[in-house]
Parts: structure tokens; C-alpha cells; sequence
């Protein structure tokens, strides 16, 4: 069984790489095996999720890397398996034979394979590793149209945004680590002591926060909007984005050895859900409406694990994952067919694109929460969990639901209304401020291969809200090892669906109108409550101050005292150079010259006549004589 599971990573991996690789020469073949290699995948996932296979291998001294599927993990791979295929079947339909296909398909598999890693690692170190590639490949998706500047700008920001929370996870390792927690088991990252206990939990939750887009951090998943439509409807749905959720999931445990971690958590869910539910009704934009609505979506899973209600987080990570995967294809489809994705363009798109408008409605209404589709269902199973644990915080729960009926109702509005009695042809879309093509010249077709998808996962999305029912409901909690959650009582049922229903039917009847608040607000929320800018002002601005400063001690301080120790050591040279020149140097000449003087004068007497001699000898016979006789 363990090949079964090496297979699962390394189906996705391989391929990934090889076509990533092989780049444009891969162009001709590369959408069908990816698309062959995620069904490989998808078949793989299901296998085991049946057999529950588990590997092992040493790392590390003392750290293993293991993959182990387990019931939490059973669900998630098939999910992630299953939209994988779906929207790489659709990418074969949408993008055109120039496109760099090979590269694409190859980071779209790279991807997937990484978050199957993630989703199967029982220890940090691996899971840690997984996440970096995860990281890396999603930089690459959305910077994908690299030669247009604004969208690597985009990439860069997602990236460094995430790359900032995911220092938590490193973090976390180190105080494990520290904390006696040396074998980085995940199952074993509740027992150290405090204080370490604390700094494992603050790290993990840091970077969940971070990955799933949760406040502060929710703006780079605006900036991601860059990359294409298929790219956005994996990193939304079972991806990256859901990989946060499922850490906080997974390590339910260690948040509630803490004591804090758990209200925390929760609470930054239900704030998320709520404000970016807000941001998401005052988008223009249907792609940015469905990336806030990710946040607040995934901020009822939050919400879940920090209750405690893990079955129920499942759940609704499940129905989210088809629901927002099969919204983001059919807004890339209108994207591809008619260049645009401002909601006042996209008016009647439904009606002109019936297969598209099929699925969008599904999907809009099961993210409305309206009921019997599935997020209703699931939903109620987040918020009962909250209920369980603070009235204030299902209350809360409960106003976010409210006005998640109000953004996709919205979008709805948009897609179905007919085109006003004034708009123009082929070309525009009602007004002068609504044209087509605002975004790319559109193909005004949708290819066939488009469709499948499509219809499957507003399939998935309406239906598996049968995870809720009460013996499927009871199943699962066994599956994940979470039996005996509080689940929803029946006028939970009944006042969610009695909520949603006027909050959808409020917005269907107010329609495309400005909502009436103070201009300043809306703009506060059109500009994702410009949390970016705060990001700007608080971290990067003083962290690039700081860099300044520091660069600037190193220029003018350290580097300056390495510049005058280089000056005054050529000055030393110099006078040592002048001293050794002139003065010892000069010495040894001159005593070099009296040598050879005083040489020249002792050869004179040598002359070889013997008479000179003689006379040499009598002269200094008779000054020595004198000399004795004097100093005698």
C-alpha cells in the first residue's frame, strides 16, 4: 500500500516537472496529460482514501518525513484530486494552441502535487517543505503573463505577503524543537511546556492566517486576481487558500492546549467572514466579489476549527472547494468569451451563454446559502459550532451568512438581468461605461471542453450538502476523528435559511444600485478596507526604513571605518615607503660608497714597485716613531 501512496505525490509531482521543463516543446501535448495525469491522480486519491496507506523515511537525524492518509486526509485528497482535474480540463479548453501550455499545465500539476503533500505529511519538516513549493508554484501561476508588468508586480505581492506569515511555521518548528518536540510530528506538537507551547501555536496560527487570506493579511488574495481564471479557481478553492484552514483543522488539538489560540482563531474567522463580506458587496469586479467571498467563506472554516467543530469545518472546506471552483470557471469562461469581468458588463451573460449561466446560478446560490444547496447545509454545522462555544460569536457567524446572500445574489443580478432597453449591439453591454473587452479581446465562444467542468462541480456544489444530513453528518465526524460535535438544532436550520432568504431577496429587489452609505465607506470597502496600504504603512514602509538606515550605517559607518583603516594603512605604507627610501635605504648607499672609496684608496699604495714600498715602510716607521715620541 505504501507504492499506492508515493504514487499519489509523485504521479502529480512528475508530470508537473516534466512538462514544466520541457516548456513549449510540450505545447502540442501538454493539456491532455495533464489533464491524463490529474484523472491518474484523481483514481489514485480514491484508492487511498480506501486503503489509508502509510510511508516513512528518514529525513533529518531524529526527523522523519511521513505520509500518512488518514480521515481528515482522506477527504482532503480526493477533493483536491478531483477540482485538479476539473478545472485542468477546463484550462485544455480555454487556453489557446499559443500559449505556453507545457508551463502551464506543468505549474498547475506542481501545485496540486504540493498541496496533496500537505495534506498527507505527519511531520512539520515535511509539511514545511510542501508549503515552500506550494509558495513558489503559486508565485509563478499568478505572475503566469510575466510580460505584463502589473501582474508580476501582483505575483510579487501575493508572495511576499505570504512568505511574511509563513515565518510562523519556521518559528514554530524552532520553539518544537527547543520545546523537546525534536521528531516535528504533528500529532506531537501539543507536548511542550509552556512557553514553548505558546510560540508553536502562535507560529502555526500565523501562518494558516496568512495562507487563508484571513485579517490582516486578506488583500493579497486581490492581487492574485491577476493570474488566470483557472488559476484562481484552483488557489480558492482546495488549494492554497484551503491549506491554511486545514492546518488549523488538523492541528485542532494544539489550539486547544493553549487555552487563547481557539477564541482567537475563531473569532478572526467570523471577523473575516463578515468584513470581507462586506467587501465583497461593494465590488465592481466579479472576479475580486468571488476573492472576497473566498475570505469570508473561508473564514466559517477559521471560525469552525477555532470552536472546535472540526467534522464541521470539513464539511464546509468540501462544499466551498466545488462551489467556488465551478464560480471562478464560469467567471474565467465569460472572461475568455467576452474580455471582461466587471459585473455592468457582464449583464445578461447567463442568458447568452446558457451553459455558463447553468452552473454560475448554482453555484451563486449554493455560495448565498440558500437552502437545500450545500453551504446552507454546511454552514449551519460551522455556526452550531460556534453557538456551542459563544452566542456572540454565532450571532456574528449569522451576519456574515447574511450578507454572503447579499454579494452572490448580487453577481446573480448581474448575469441574469436582461440588457437594458438602450444597450448596443455585439460590441457594448448597456452603457458607455460597459463595454466588452475591458480586460483582453474576447473569443465570444465557449469551447466546448469548457462545459464538463463546469456542469460537475455546480453539481458538487448543489448536492454535497448531504455531508450535513444527520447520518452522512455522523459519518464524517467518525472519519475525521471528530465524533460527538455539536451539531445544528432545527431553528438553527430554520432561522438560516429564514435569513438568507431575505437577505438574497433584498438584494435581488435593490438590484444594481448603489448601496446607501457614505461614499467614503463604500470606497473603504471597494478598496478591501485598504488593508494593503495599512500593510505599506505599518510593516513595509518601516521595515524599508529600517533596511535605509541600516544600509546607510553600513555605507557611512562601517564601510567608512573600513575606507579610513585602507587610507591610514596606504599613509603608514607611504611614510614606511619614504623612511626605508631616504633613510635606510640612503645609509646603506652611503656606506656602500665609503666601502668602495675607502676600497680605492687602499689600492692606491698597492703599485708592485718594490722601491714605493720601501718608501711606504720608512715614511710610516718615522710617523710612528714621532707619534711615540710625542705621546710618550
Amino acid at each position: 500500500m505504501s507504492a499506492l501512496l508515493w504514487l499519489l505525490t509523485a504521479v502529480p509531482l512528475g508530470a508537473g516537472a516534466g512538462l514544466a521543463l520541457a516548456g513549449r516543446r510540450a505545447d502540442g501535448a501538454a493539456s491532455w496529460a495533464g489533464v491524463a495525469a490529474a484523472v491518474v491522480t484523481l483514481g489514485l486519491a480514491v484508492g487511498a482514501a480506501v486503503a489509508r496507506p502509510a510511508v516513512s523515511a528518514p529525513l533529518f537525524a531524529g526527523v522523519r518525513a511521513g505520509l500518512r492518509v488518514d480521515g481528515l486526509s482522506a477527504v482532503m485528497v480526493i477533493t483536491v484530486a478531483a477540482v485538479t482535474a476539473c478545472v485542468l480540463l477546463f484550462s485544455a479548453g480555454e487556453f489557446e494552441e499559443s500559449a505556453d501550455r507545457g508551463r502551464f499545465f506543468g505549474l498547475m500539476l506542481l501545485f496540486a502535487g504540493a498541496m496533496l503533500v500537505t495534506v498527507t505529511a505527519t511531520t512539520l519538516a515535511l509539511l514545511l517543505m510542501a508549503w515552500e513549493v506550494m509558495g513558489a508554484t503559486s508565485w509563478a501561476l499568478i505572475g503566469f503573463r510575466w510580460r505584463q508588468e502589473h501582474r508580476v508586480r501582483a505575483a510579487d505581492a501575493a508572495f511576499l505577503t505570504t512568505r511574511t506569515a509563513d515565518l510562523g511555521l519556521y518559528l514554530a518548528a524552532g520553539a518544537a524543537v527547543a520545546g523537546g518536540a525534536g521528531s516535528l510530528r504533528l500529532d506531537r506538537l501539543a507536548d511542550p511546556g509552556t512557553p514553548w507551547l505558546h510560540v508553536v501555536t502562535a507560529g502555526v496560527v500565523l501562518a494558516a492566517a496568512g495562507k487563508s487570506a484571513q485579517l490582516p493579511f486578506s488583500f493579497w488574495l486581490s492581487r492574485a486576481m491577476q493570474g488566470p481564471s483557472p488559476v484562481s479557481a484552483l488557489l480558492h478553492s482546495a488549494t492554497m487558500v484551503a491549506a491554511g484552514a486545514y492546518l488549523l483543522l488538523r492541528l485542532h488539538p494544539l489550539l486547544a492546549a493553549t487555552g487563547w489560540a481557539g477564541p482567537l482563531v475563531a473569532w478572526t474567522g467570523a471577523a473575516t467572514a463578515l468584513a470581507l463580506g462586506v467587501v465583497a458587496v461593494a465590488q465592481p469586479d466579479l472576479k475580486q466579489l468571488l476573492a472576497a467571498s473566498t475570505c469570508a467563506q473561508v473564514g466559517f472554516i477559521v471560525l469552525a476549527a477555532g470552536s472546535g467543530g472540526v467534522a464541521a469545518g470539513t464539511a464546509q472546506l468540501v462544499a466551498h472547494a466545488a462551489t467556488k471552483a465551478g464560480l471562478f470557471l464560469a467567471a474565467g469562461a465569460w472572461l475568455s468569451a467576452l474580455g471582461t469581468k466587471r459585473l455592468t458588463a457582464l449583464r445578461s451573460a447567463a442568458r447568452a451563454y446558457p451553459v455558463v449561466g447553468i452552473a454560475f446560478t448554482l453555484g451563486a446560490l449554493t455560495l448565498a446559502g440558500l437552502p437545500p444547496l450545500s453551504l446552507w447545509a454546511t454552514k449551519d454545522e460551522t455556526l452550531a459550532a460556534a453557538h456551542h462555544e459563544d452566542a456572540a460569536l454565532y450571532a456574528v457567524g449569522l451576519a456574515a451568512a447574511a450578507v454572503s446572500a447579499g454579494y452572490s445574489v448580487k453577481a446573480l443580478w448581474y448575469v441574469l438581468r436582461p440588457l437594458p432597453e438602450d444597450a448596443e449591439d455585439a460590441g457594448g453591454a448597456g452603457d458607455a461605461g460597459a463595454r466588452y473587452d475591458t480586460e483582453e479581446t474576447g473569443t465570444r465562444k465557449v469551447a466546448p471542453a469548457m462545459r464538463p467542468p463546469l456542469l460537475l462541480l455546480a453539481f458538487a456544489a448543489a448536492t454535497l450538502g448531504v455531508l450535513a444530513l444527520p447520518g452522512v453528518s455522523a459519518a464524517l465526524a467518525d472519519t475525521v476523528g471528530a465524533s460527538g460535535e455539536a451539531g445544528p438544532r432545527p431553528w438553527q436550520f430554520g432561522l438560516s435559511a429564514g435569513v438568507a432568504l431575505g437577505a438574497g431577496a433584498l438584494a435581488w429587489w435593490w438590484g444594481g444600485r448603489l448601496v446607501p452609505v457614505p461614499g467614503v465607506l463604500r470606497e473603504w470597502a471597494a478598496g478591501w478596507l485598504h488593508l494593503e496600504r495599512a500593510a505599506h504603512a505599518l510593516v513595509v514602509r518601516p521595515v524599508l526604513g529600517l533596511a535605509r538606515a541600516v544600509a546607510a550605517f553600513d555605507d557611512r559607518i562601517v564601510d567608512g571605518a573600513v575606507r579610513m583603516t585602507a587610507r591610514g594603512g596606504l599613509a603608514a605604507a607611504r611614510t614606511a615607503a619614504r623612511l626605508d627610501d631616504d633613510g635606510i635605504d640612503a645609509l646603506v648607499r652611503a656606506t656602500a660608497a665609503g666601502a668602495r672609496r675607502l676600497g680605492r684608496w687602499a689600492r692606491r699604495p698597492q703599485t708592485g714597485l718594490l722601491h714605493q714600498y720601501y718608501t711606504q715602510a720608512a715614511v710610516s716607521f718615522a710617523v710612528l716613531t714621532l707619534i711615540a715620541l710625542l705621546v710618550r
